[in-house]
């Protein structure tokens, strides 16, 4: 008997629904942009309800889903520029004297909320999606970015990929060698990192917060390591060190005492905060207007004795996309 098409859709949606969010997150390690994976899957799905009819079970449906989500990725990406962090494009750090200058014009990396994410992948393999590790995939070009995350991030043998890619097993097990020798120098070192216990995550978490709110310049020296990493595009400078980030919020950071408020949020297997601004330190027009408006998100890595490293995005398009609210 034939099945009608209601059927056949019915099927399809109870069947690929489940991969939506793990197709996501593969999007998004290609991309480096949220907004764009999530155009990639809708796109995906889109393609795959089409193909379904004629979908006759050679591979599974996760493996035929990857395929169309992976090509539909690597035909976005040609003759795209990489999406870079600022540390990324290779100059020194930053003189935290001198006022930071925005580059709207680069396509920086985004960051992606937890909640989007496969729950599976947060717990058991937040490397695979932390900020550093997704940066560092930008420095691949689109196959070899494509081979590695399917062998080393999905752990698919290479004779599936090469199949996935039209391609030969040698040519895939070449290209995973290329992309381990290319990303070895940007990829995350992390061994020698402490991990904070939960107890000091909460601690410092709050540290933070109260450092920041109260704009307490020696408070903030004191939330970092001595090695911390602050860097916040849509600028392209980035500071080393406590010392020269506290004197870059002392500087240039608009809010006085009392105008931030800090929201908790978690992205890229990472915590962070969403912070809020007081409307008149940023817009005279606002008068002793009390309300909190968007300002930038930020994601932390955290170590044993201080925040290790901060990458703040002034994108407060991410607030929506993060579920939060126009303001405070």
């Amino acid at each position: 008997m034939t099945r009608s098409l209601t059927s056949i859709d019915d099927e399809f949606q109870r069947a690929a629904d489940s991969y939506r969010a793990e197709l996501l997150a593969h999007c998004y390690r290609m991309l480096g942009s949220v907004h764009e994976a999530e155009d990639l899957v809708q796109e995906t799905y889109l393609n795959a309800w089409r193909g379904y009819p004629a979908f006759e079970g050679r591979s599974s449906l996760r493996t035929w889903l990857y395929r169309i989500a992976t090509n539909a990725c690597l035909t976005a990406l040609e003759g795209r520029e990489r999406r870079p962090l600022p540390i990324g494009l290779g100059a020194q750090s930053s003189d935290p004297e001198v006022a930071p200058v925005e580059q709207a014009e680069v396509p920086w990396l985004e960051p992606i909320p937890d909640a989007l994410l496969d729950p599976a992948s947060v717990v058991t393999s937040r490397e695979s999606v932390r900020l550093a590790f997704i940066a560092a995939l930008q420095h691949l070009p689109p196959r070899q970015r494509a081979v590695l995350v399917l062998r080393d991030v999905l752990k698919w043998r290479a004779a599936e990929v090469a199949e996935m890619l039209g391609t030969t097993t040698a040519a895939v097990n070449s290209a995973l060698q290329r992309a381990h020798a290319q990303i070895s120098a940007a990829a995350p070192t992390r061994d020698a990192v402490a991990e904070p216990t939960t107890a000091q995550q909460r601690d410092l978490l709050d540290r933070f917060v109260v450092a920041f709110e109260a704009k307490d310049i020696d408070a903030i020296v004191e939330v970092f390591t001595q090695d911390a990493v602050l860097e916040m595009p849509p600028f392209p400078g980035w500071y080393r060190g406590p010392r020269d980030i506290a004197r870059l919020v002392a500087n240039w950071c608009p809010a006085g005492t009392g105008d931030l408020r800090l929201v908790p949020i978690a992205g890229n297997g990472q915590p962070g905060f969403a912070t809020y601004i007081r409307a008149s330190a940023i817009d005279t027009a606002a008068g002793q207007s009390g309300s909190f408006v968007p300002w930038k998100l930020e994601l932390l890595e955290l170590a044993a004795t201080g925040v290790r490293h901060s990458t703040s995005f002034f994108d407060t398009r991410l607030f929506a996309v993060f579920g939060l609210p126009d303001s405070l």
